[in-house]
């Protein structure tokens, strides 16, 4: 069990393919986890169910990057009538949020009339982004999130989308699972690529369309 908050331990581990999770939100410990199957989302070719196809199409919330990432983790983790426990505790919420702040992880968020309805948040490695949880208070907000991040992430240049663990909330999406051995492979193929996140300048919208276009041509 750990109790040491450092971004740098974190990200050590993340570099080996492991990550942290403790046993619930008042547990002050944590263990770090590396499953002999991980959980993948294709970056270009994620499926992305018809009906969710139309909501998008029609720009139902404003996407922000990066504008309230502690409130993101903060909703990941609280409990509701559907989440009835979480990993993430207090250690693991402090030290992403300096992760958030070294300009390690990152965080897709929803907004509708000024409030923040969905969105999620995760830790990028050269061009890999490791998703770790997500959360919606509004009508498919979360995954639409979801497909903001995967057209942000192909247009930045990533080429993992690391989920961890497969569930069946993922499975619309055409998630997969590769060996830790795979899973290896890939850290050391693709940690030390220069990727861009933030993309800058970037219209949102335009960049939805211009991924929704790729996507249905790939």
């Amino acid at each position: 069990m750990f109790t040491e908050i450092s971004p740098e331990l974190f990200l050590h581990a993340y570099a080996q393919g492991m990550f942290p999770m403790a046993e619930s939100a008042d547990d002050l410990d944590y263990n770090f986890y590396k499953p002999k199957m991980r959980g993948q989302l294709s970056v270009e070719k994620i499926h992305i169910p018809k009906r969710l196809l139309r909501t998008l199409k029609t720009f139902p919330y404003e996407i922000k990057i990066n504008i309230s990432f502690a409130d993101v983790i903060n909703s990941c983790a609280k409990l509701t009538d559907t989440r009835q426990e979480t990993w993430i505790n207090k250690p693991i919420r402090d030290t992403f949020i300096q992760l958030h702040e070294m300009g390690y992880a990152h965080s897709v968020e929803c907004w509708e009339n000024k409030t923040l309805v969905g969105g999620l948040y995760g830790l990028a490695l050269g061009s890999i982004f490791c998703g770790e949880s997500m959360f919606s208070s509004a009508r498919d907000a979360s995954k639409i999130a979801l497909i903001h991040l995967c057209a942000r992430l192909w247009k930045g240049g990533f080429n993992v989308l690391d989920t961890q663990f497969t569930n069946s909330h993922l499975e619309q999406f055409g998630i997969y699972e590769i060996s830790d051995k795979e899973y290896d492979k890939l850290l050391h193929g693709n940690i030390d690529k220069q990727t861009d996140f933030l993309l800058a300048g970037t219209d949102e919208k335009e960049l939805l369309e211009e991924y929704l276009v790729h996507h249905s041509s790939s």
